[in-house]
């Protein structure tokens, strides 16, 4: 869950690695440093504790040399607290030797052992400055062969791990590893780069190779040059990005995440955009897949966090258009309790990063047992894109904000556009009712734009008002218990207070114990004209927590009447199907969470002990 970034060529690599970082930083924001092979040919190091900014204004009080060979790190701590010793790079061979390293070493308390019985020290808690001392030793044994040494090096790690290392008997030359984590490759012209995900370098290339499972990469400003763990050629993937820099920026915004809620209509619009052409969905990523589809008797989605929530929204969508019965599983849980799949089951992953570890294991263990796996991903070149049979990309572009938002409505999105296909594939739903459907789909981005523009201020100030609330709670059916469970996440996350979300059938069976005097509860109203039954019961469930002195905040259809006499606010969305409502009835609630934070003075984008890609198990 650390952003890592390398640089080799003829410019201030200190700029570049710096300016990458900060594109990075939501992947980490403990600590950060940097090291680069000055102009003498002297490695120069520089790390501190805290955020990228601290490092910064380390840098301009007491400025170190340039040169043109560099790597740098922003760490998400897993082994050793946020202190300068535990920071990223570590240093070995004589401190001529320089690591970064995302992932976790799972046998480093091994290897330090051998390495502290042959005399070697340690300044750190950390498993990388094992690796680091390793690739020393392993340095000095192969004769000063970096890429050697570094080859032995990565063959006896044991975990997960993204490595960059650079010594400075050779300038020029960074090397990288990666295994089950992520790292591409940035081709420039006269330079090359290498980062975690390509908000690295797309300021300077759009250009991008992504390489695979278990391989070295070794960048020199004219050349690179990708192999094996064992030391044989491989091909890789190229790529372009098809976003620019300027996506990653805030552009004028108080914060990425208010950046991110304004940007959710684009995220469905683009997400939909090319994907249906007269009145069917046509995804080419999926051509060829029908026989797949056909032959399928079960869907099993594994994500986790927000997007097993959108995951749990699929599912509707899923088993009433396309007639497949659907599970969604938490990835963590699913890869350890020896689920029963096969050939005939269709395992669908969901990840904003492409590179959540927890369900990159899931897919990779579903393979391993002959299911078929498809991946809805928001990144380009991640890996567990490239470990499935078939993908679907959401288009919804850069998230920075840790709280996802956007990706959010896009993995909704995908999944809806996922079950019209195979419903149309199996014959499940007539050609007109998913016409009708791709039409109200086609809707949603400007539904969504008009609470923006209608009800934001409101919920904003609304929930400056609620500034010391101490315990919020979210009430759903049917589409709208997953909305529930997304928004009750979303206020834990940046707000830091106690919220839970649950299905409103549950609330007589113990939740209603919860309920005191002004106790706020949200409750995700079913439109009373389309859900006739589920309105019903949930008006039901309001009146039962009003009666017991709760906040009632209603979101709720317009022209929903039957709300009025009993909630103290209702945040209105526009008329949409029941299915469709879910993409309606989140914003409120990413904006309720975000108004909050800021309410309170906290950092929505960087919010405590969390990072954007959680890259380790």
């Amino acid at each position: 869950m650390c952003g890592i970034v390398g640089y080799v060529g003829p410019r201030d690599s200190q700029a570049i690695l710096l300016a990458g970082l900060a594109r990075l930083e939501y992947r980490g924001y403990d600590s950060a440093g940097i090291a680069v092979i000055d102009a003498d040919g002297d490695l120069e190091l520089r790390k501190r504790a805290g955020k990228l900014a601290v490092l910064r204004d380390d840098l301009q009080a007491h400025p170190m040399p340039d040169g043109t060979t560099g790597i740098g790190h922003t760490r998400w701590a897993t082994h050793g607290g946020p202190t300068d010793a535990n920071a990223h790079p570590h240093l070995a061979d004589d401190d001529k030797l320089a690591v970064i390293h995302n992932g976790i070493v799972e046998n480093y308390a091994d290897l330090k052992a051998g390495l502290l019985s042959d005399g070697y020290t340690f300044l750190s808690e950390t498993d990388t400055e094992v690796a680091a001392v390793l690739l020393g030793h392993e340095y000095r044994a192969n004769g000063g062969d970096l890429e050697g040494a570094f080859r032995t090096t990565v063959s006896r790690l044991e975990g997960a791990f993204t490595l960059l290392a650079l010594h400075e008997d050779h300038p020029g030359l960074v090397v990288g590893a990666r295994r089950n984590s992520p790292l591409v490759i940035g081709l420039g012209e006269g330079e090359n780069f290498l980062g975690s995900d390509v908000a690295a370098f797309v300021e300077h290339t759009r250009n991008a190779l992504a390489i695979g499972q278990d391989q070295i990469v070794a960048i020199t400003p004219a050349a690179v040059t990708v192999t094996d763990f064992d030391g044989d050629p491989v091909e890789v993937e190229p790529f372009e990005v098809t976003w620019d820099a300027a996506a990653a920026e805030k552009g004028g915004w108080s914060s990425f995440m208010a950046k991110e809620v304004s940007e959710e209509p684009e995220a469905v619009a683009n997400t939909i955009r090319g994907r249906i052409r007269d009145g069917a969905v046509a995804i080419p990523e999926l051509d060829g897949l029908d026989d797949l589809f056909r032959d399928i008797t079960r869907i099993i989605v594994i994500a986790a966090g927000t997007a097993a929530y959108a995951g749990m929204v699929g599912k509707y969508a899923l088993e009433q258009w396309a007639r497949i019965p659907v599970d969604v599983e938490l990835a963590h849980e699913f890869h350890y309790r020896d689920p029963v799949i096969g050939p005939n089951t269709l395992v669908v992953s969901i990840s904003q990063s492409g590179e959540t570890m927890d369900t990159l294991m899931a897919v990779k263990y579903a393979r391993e047992k002959g299911a078929r796996t498809l991946s809805i991903c928001n990144t380009q070149g991640a890996t567990i894109p490239r470990e499935s049979d078939a993908i679907v990309y959401t288009h919804a572009g850069p998230e920075v904000a840790v709280a996802s938002t956007k990706a959010f409505v896009a993995q909704i999105t995908a999944q809806y556009l996922l079950a019209l296909h195979i419903a149309a594939v199996r014959g499940t739903l007539p050609a007109n009712e998913i016409a009708d459907s791709l039409r109200e789909l086609e809707a949603i981005p400007a539904k969504i734009q008009h609470i923006l523009d209608t009800e934001q201020e409101r919920i904003e100030q609304f929930a400056h008002w609620m500034a010391d609330t101490r315990s919020v709670l979210f009430l759903g059916r049917h589409v709208g218990y997953p909305i529930a469970l997304e928004g009750a996440l979303k206020l834990k996350e940046i707000s830091y207070i106690h919220a839970e979300g649950f299905a409103a059938g549950e609330l007589k069976h113990g939740p209603i114990a919860l309920i005191e005097p002004g106790q706020p509860v949200f409750v995700i109203v079913p439109s009373p004209r389309e859900a006739a039954l589920l309105h019903s019961k949930v008006i039901s469930n309001i009146r039962e927590i009003h009666a017991r002195g709760a906040r009632v905040i209603a979101v709720a259809e317009e022209g929903d009447a039957a709300v009025l006499p009993i909630s103290d606010e209702v945040l209105h969305v526009p008329i949409a199907g029941p299915i469709f409502q879910a993409l309606l009835t989140v914003v409120p609630l990413h904006i309720f969470a975000m108004g909050l934070a800021t309410a309170k003075g906290l950092d929505v984008d960087q919010p405590r002990n969390l990072a954007k890609s959680v890259t380790v198990e």
